[in-house]
């Protein structure tokens, strides 16, 4: 793990008490003013961002070639515009100079198509793409600093979008119009009502209709060892034929348990005991203050190990189907890592959800993660111990700021229309913290050093290496995963040297995990559903993701009957 000496938040009581006083005032000082400006940006550090800034505003001014080409481009978008305004004046019918990304959903309504909101926005999209140009590809511009101008350039224009506003939004000005201003009404009583909730810490609108135990988490199960850490939750099959080996679930402690097992037609659980497994889960602490210095090796020992020893006192001498979503995937796989280099492996196989091993090209979340970043996110957990959910909540909705910030927004609050939460929304909203010491390990250790992806990752306090596991591994990967893109799960097909089946399945990080058959071959979410499947052995050539995907046949429906179909023939 961390040296003591590497962060002086890691051990704050001995590190700090050898400075000298002076020294631990300012230190003080400065995490309190971090902690405090970290309440109002989201948990994200101004200095990150200003040295991107820089990093590309210095570049850009000492690249006279760039200055050219960008103010080419403006002048030919403004021709452009100019052209549109003057054909679409005498023809409606005129087509956009300029389309929205495919995932811009803001200006698919009819009423955008109208005077004068064709203009609106057609010239911020042209804008938009400009910006783009401006911050991208500028000779020199270090590449996690042209991402995060990048980003931060699309969020700033994003609330400028005139979608946002209720005098440049024809869908909002004829709701207006239509309801006598009802929708504002109804907006303004579901913005006061959200700030209340917020303030008294209470679950979003229509959370209430998805209680644990009533409506979600209702497969029937039962605790069967519990330690300062997590509870162990076992679930027995209701088929007559039970699978010899079981299957222990190792969920992330950045969410609650029950995303596996929501309401019944969703829970992957209750799939898995229909179809004969025995099944446990993990349901991990939510930690509080006291649990500042959990760390990362707490979660694997008293976790993980602890989990499979209470398995083998229950259910003796059979090897187990170790399954891991996402940072339960993540050290899942360090624990197989080290029980293969200690010859000690108790797992039949090793399946993955939406689970990095390697993080050298952790996708957009990657943003947030530089060492100014890291450093300013340990000072806003050392004042209270802990990252709550609402803070780690601020940085995945920003990788998404057009459907859930803006939209969501004008939605509810312009339209006047509650949007109606379905159990897994209801789930999302239900949030955990993670620990000081935890998290600083997790961000240190795996995203900025990458040190299990390079075998140096210390577990029980010698090194553990993918390159160790041997048993079987099921990776799933999701097309629309802005935690863990599928680009990056991939990548254990070289990082490993045994048997892979990789998976990459339609939806997101979650919506893509949690996708149930449907009842009916013929119904409309069956149809919507798809994945491709292959198996990698030693011997194979390895392909790249793109050239991979496009090689590998689609299959329609639920990818739920791949893995439970290979761990009944083992």
């Amino acid at each position: 793990m961390i040296p003591d000496h590497a962060d002086d938040g890691l051990v704050s009581q001995s590190t700090l008490s050898n400075r000298p006083p002076e020294k631990k005032v300012v230190s003080a000082i400065d995490r309190l003013v971090h902690s405090w400006q970290g309440r109002a940006t989201l948990g994200l550090a101004p200095s990150s961002l200003m040295l991107a800034y820089s990093d590309w505003a210095v570049h850009l001014a000492s690249s006279p070639g760039k200055q050219i080409e960008l103010a080419n481009k403006a002048g030919r978008k403004a021709g452009r515009f100019a052209r549109y305004v003057a054909q679409r004046s005498v023809d409606a019918k005129t087509p956009p100079c300029i389309d929205p990304l495919p995932q811009d959903h803001r200006f698919t309504h009819p009423a955008w198509q109208g005077w004068p909101f064709c203009y609106y926005y057609q010239a911020f999209l042209l804008v938009q793409q400009w910006w783009h140009n401006a911050t991208t590809e500028v000779d020199g511009v270090s590449a996690h600093h042209e991402e995060a101008t990048s980003f931060s350039a699309r969020q700033l224009l994003d609330v400028l979008s005139p979608s946002n506003y209720l005098l440049t939004n024809p869908e909002v000005l004829q709701a207006t119009l239509r309801s006598g201003g009802a929708n504002l009404a109804r907006g303004y009583l579901n913005l006061l009502q959200d700030q209340s909730r917020s303030t008294g810490h209470q679950a979003p609108v229509g959370a209430e209709k998805y209680q644990v135990g009533r409506d979600v988490a209702v497969t029937a199960g039962r605790v069967v060892f519990r330690n300062r850490l997590m509870e162990l939750i076992q679930y027995s099959p209701t088929t007559d034929t039970v699978h010899a080996d079981p299957v222990l679930i190792v969920p992330a402690w950045i969410m609650k348990y029950y995303i596996l097992d929501l309401s019944p037609h969703n829970s992957l659980v209750r799939y898995l005991v229909e179809h004969g497994h025995t099944v446990f889960m993990i349901s991990w602490h939510n930690p509080s203050q006291a649990d500042r210095d959990t760390g990362m090796e707490d979660y694997r020992t008293l976790g993980i190990e602890a989990a499979l020893d209470a398995i083998d006192a229950i259910v003796p001498d059979r090897p187990v189907h170790g399954v891991g979503y996402c940072l339960g995937g993540t050290l899942l796989s360090i624990e197989a890592a080290a029980m293969a280099r200690d010859d000690t492996n108790r797992l039949a196989s090793l399946t993955l959800f939406a689970a990095q091993v390697d993080f050298t090209e952790p996708g957009e979340l990657g943003l947030f993660i530089d060492e100014g970043q890291v450093s300013y996110l340990e000072d806003i957990m050392w004042e209270q111990g802990y990252l709550d959910g609402k803070q780690m909540a601020g940085a995945f909705q920003l990788l998404r700021s057009n459907d859930l910030i803006w939209s969501r927004m004008v939605r509810q609050y312009l339209l006047g229309e509650r949007e109606q939460l379905n159990d897994l929304m209801a789930w999302n909203a239900d949030t955990t913290r993670l620990p000081y010491r935890m998290h600083a390990e997790y961000l240190r250790e795996l995203f900025i050093r990458n040190a299990f992806g390079e075998g140096k990752y210390l577990a029980g306090g010698r090194p553990a290496t993918p390159g160790d596991i041997r048993v079987p591994i099921f990776a799933v990967g999701t097309v629309r995963d802005h935690v863990a893109p599928w680009h990056s799960v991939y990548k254990i097909i070289r990082l490993v040297d045994t048997e892979v089946t990789f998976l990459l399945t339609s939806g997101g990080h979650n919506a893509g995990i949690v996708s149930p058959p449907a009842p009916d071959a013929g119904s409309a979410v069956h149809d919507r559903r798809s994945y491709q499947l292959s198996t990698h052995v030693e011997g194979d050539r390895h392909l790249d993701p793109q050239t991979w995907q496009e090689a590998t046949a689609t299959r329609a429906g639920s990818w739920w009957p791949a893995p439970p179909s290979r761990w009944a023939k083992s």
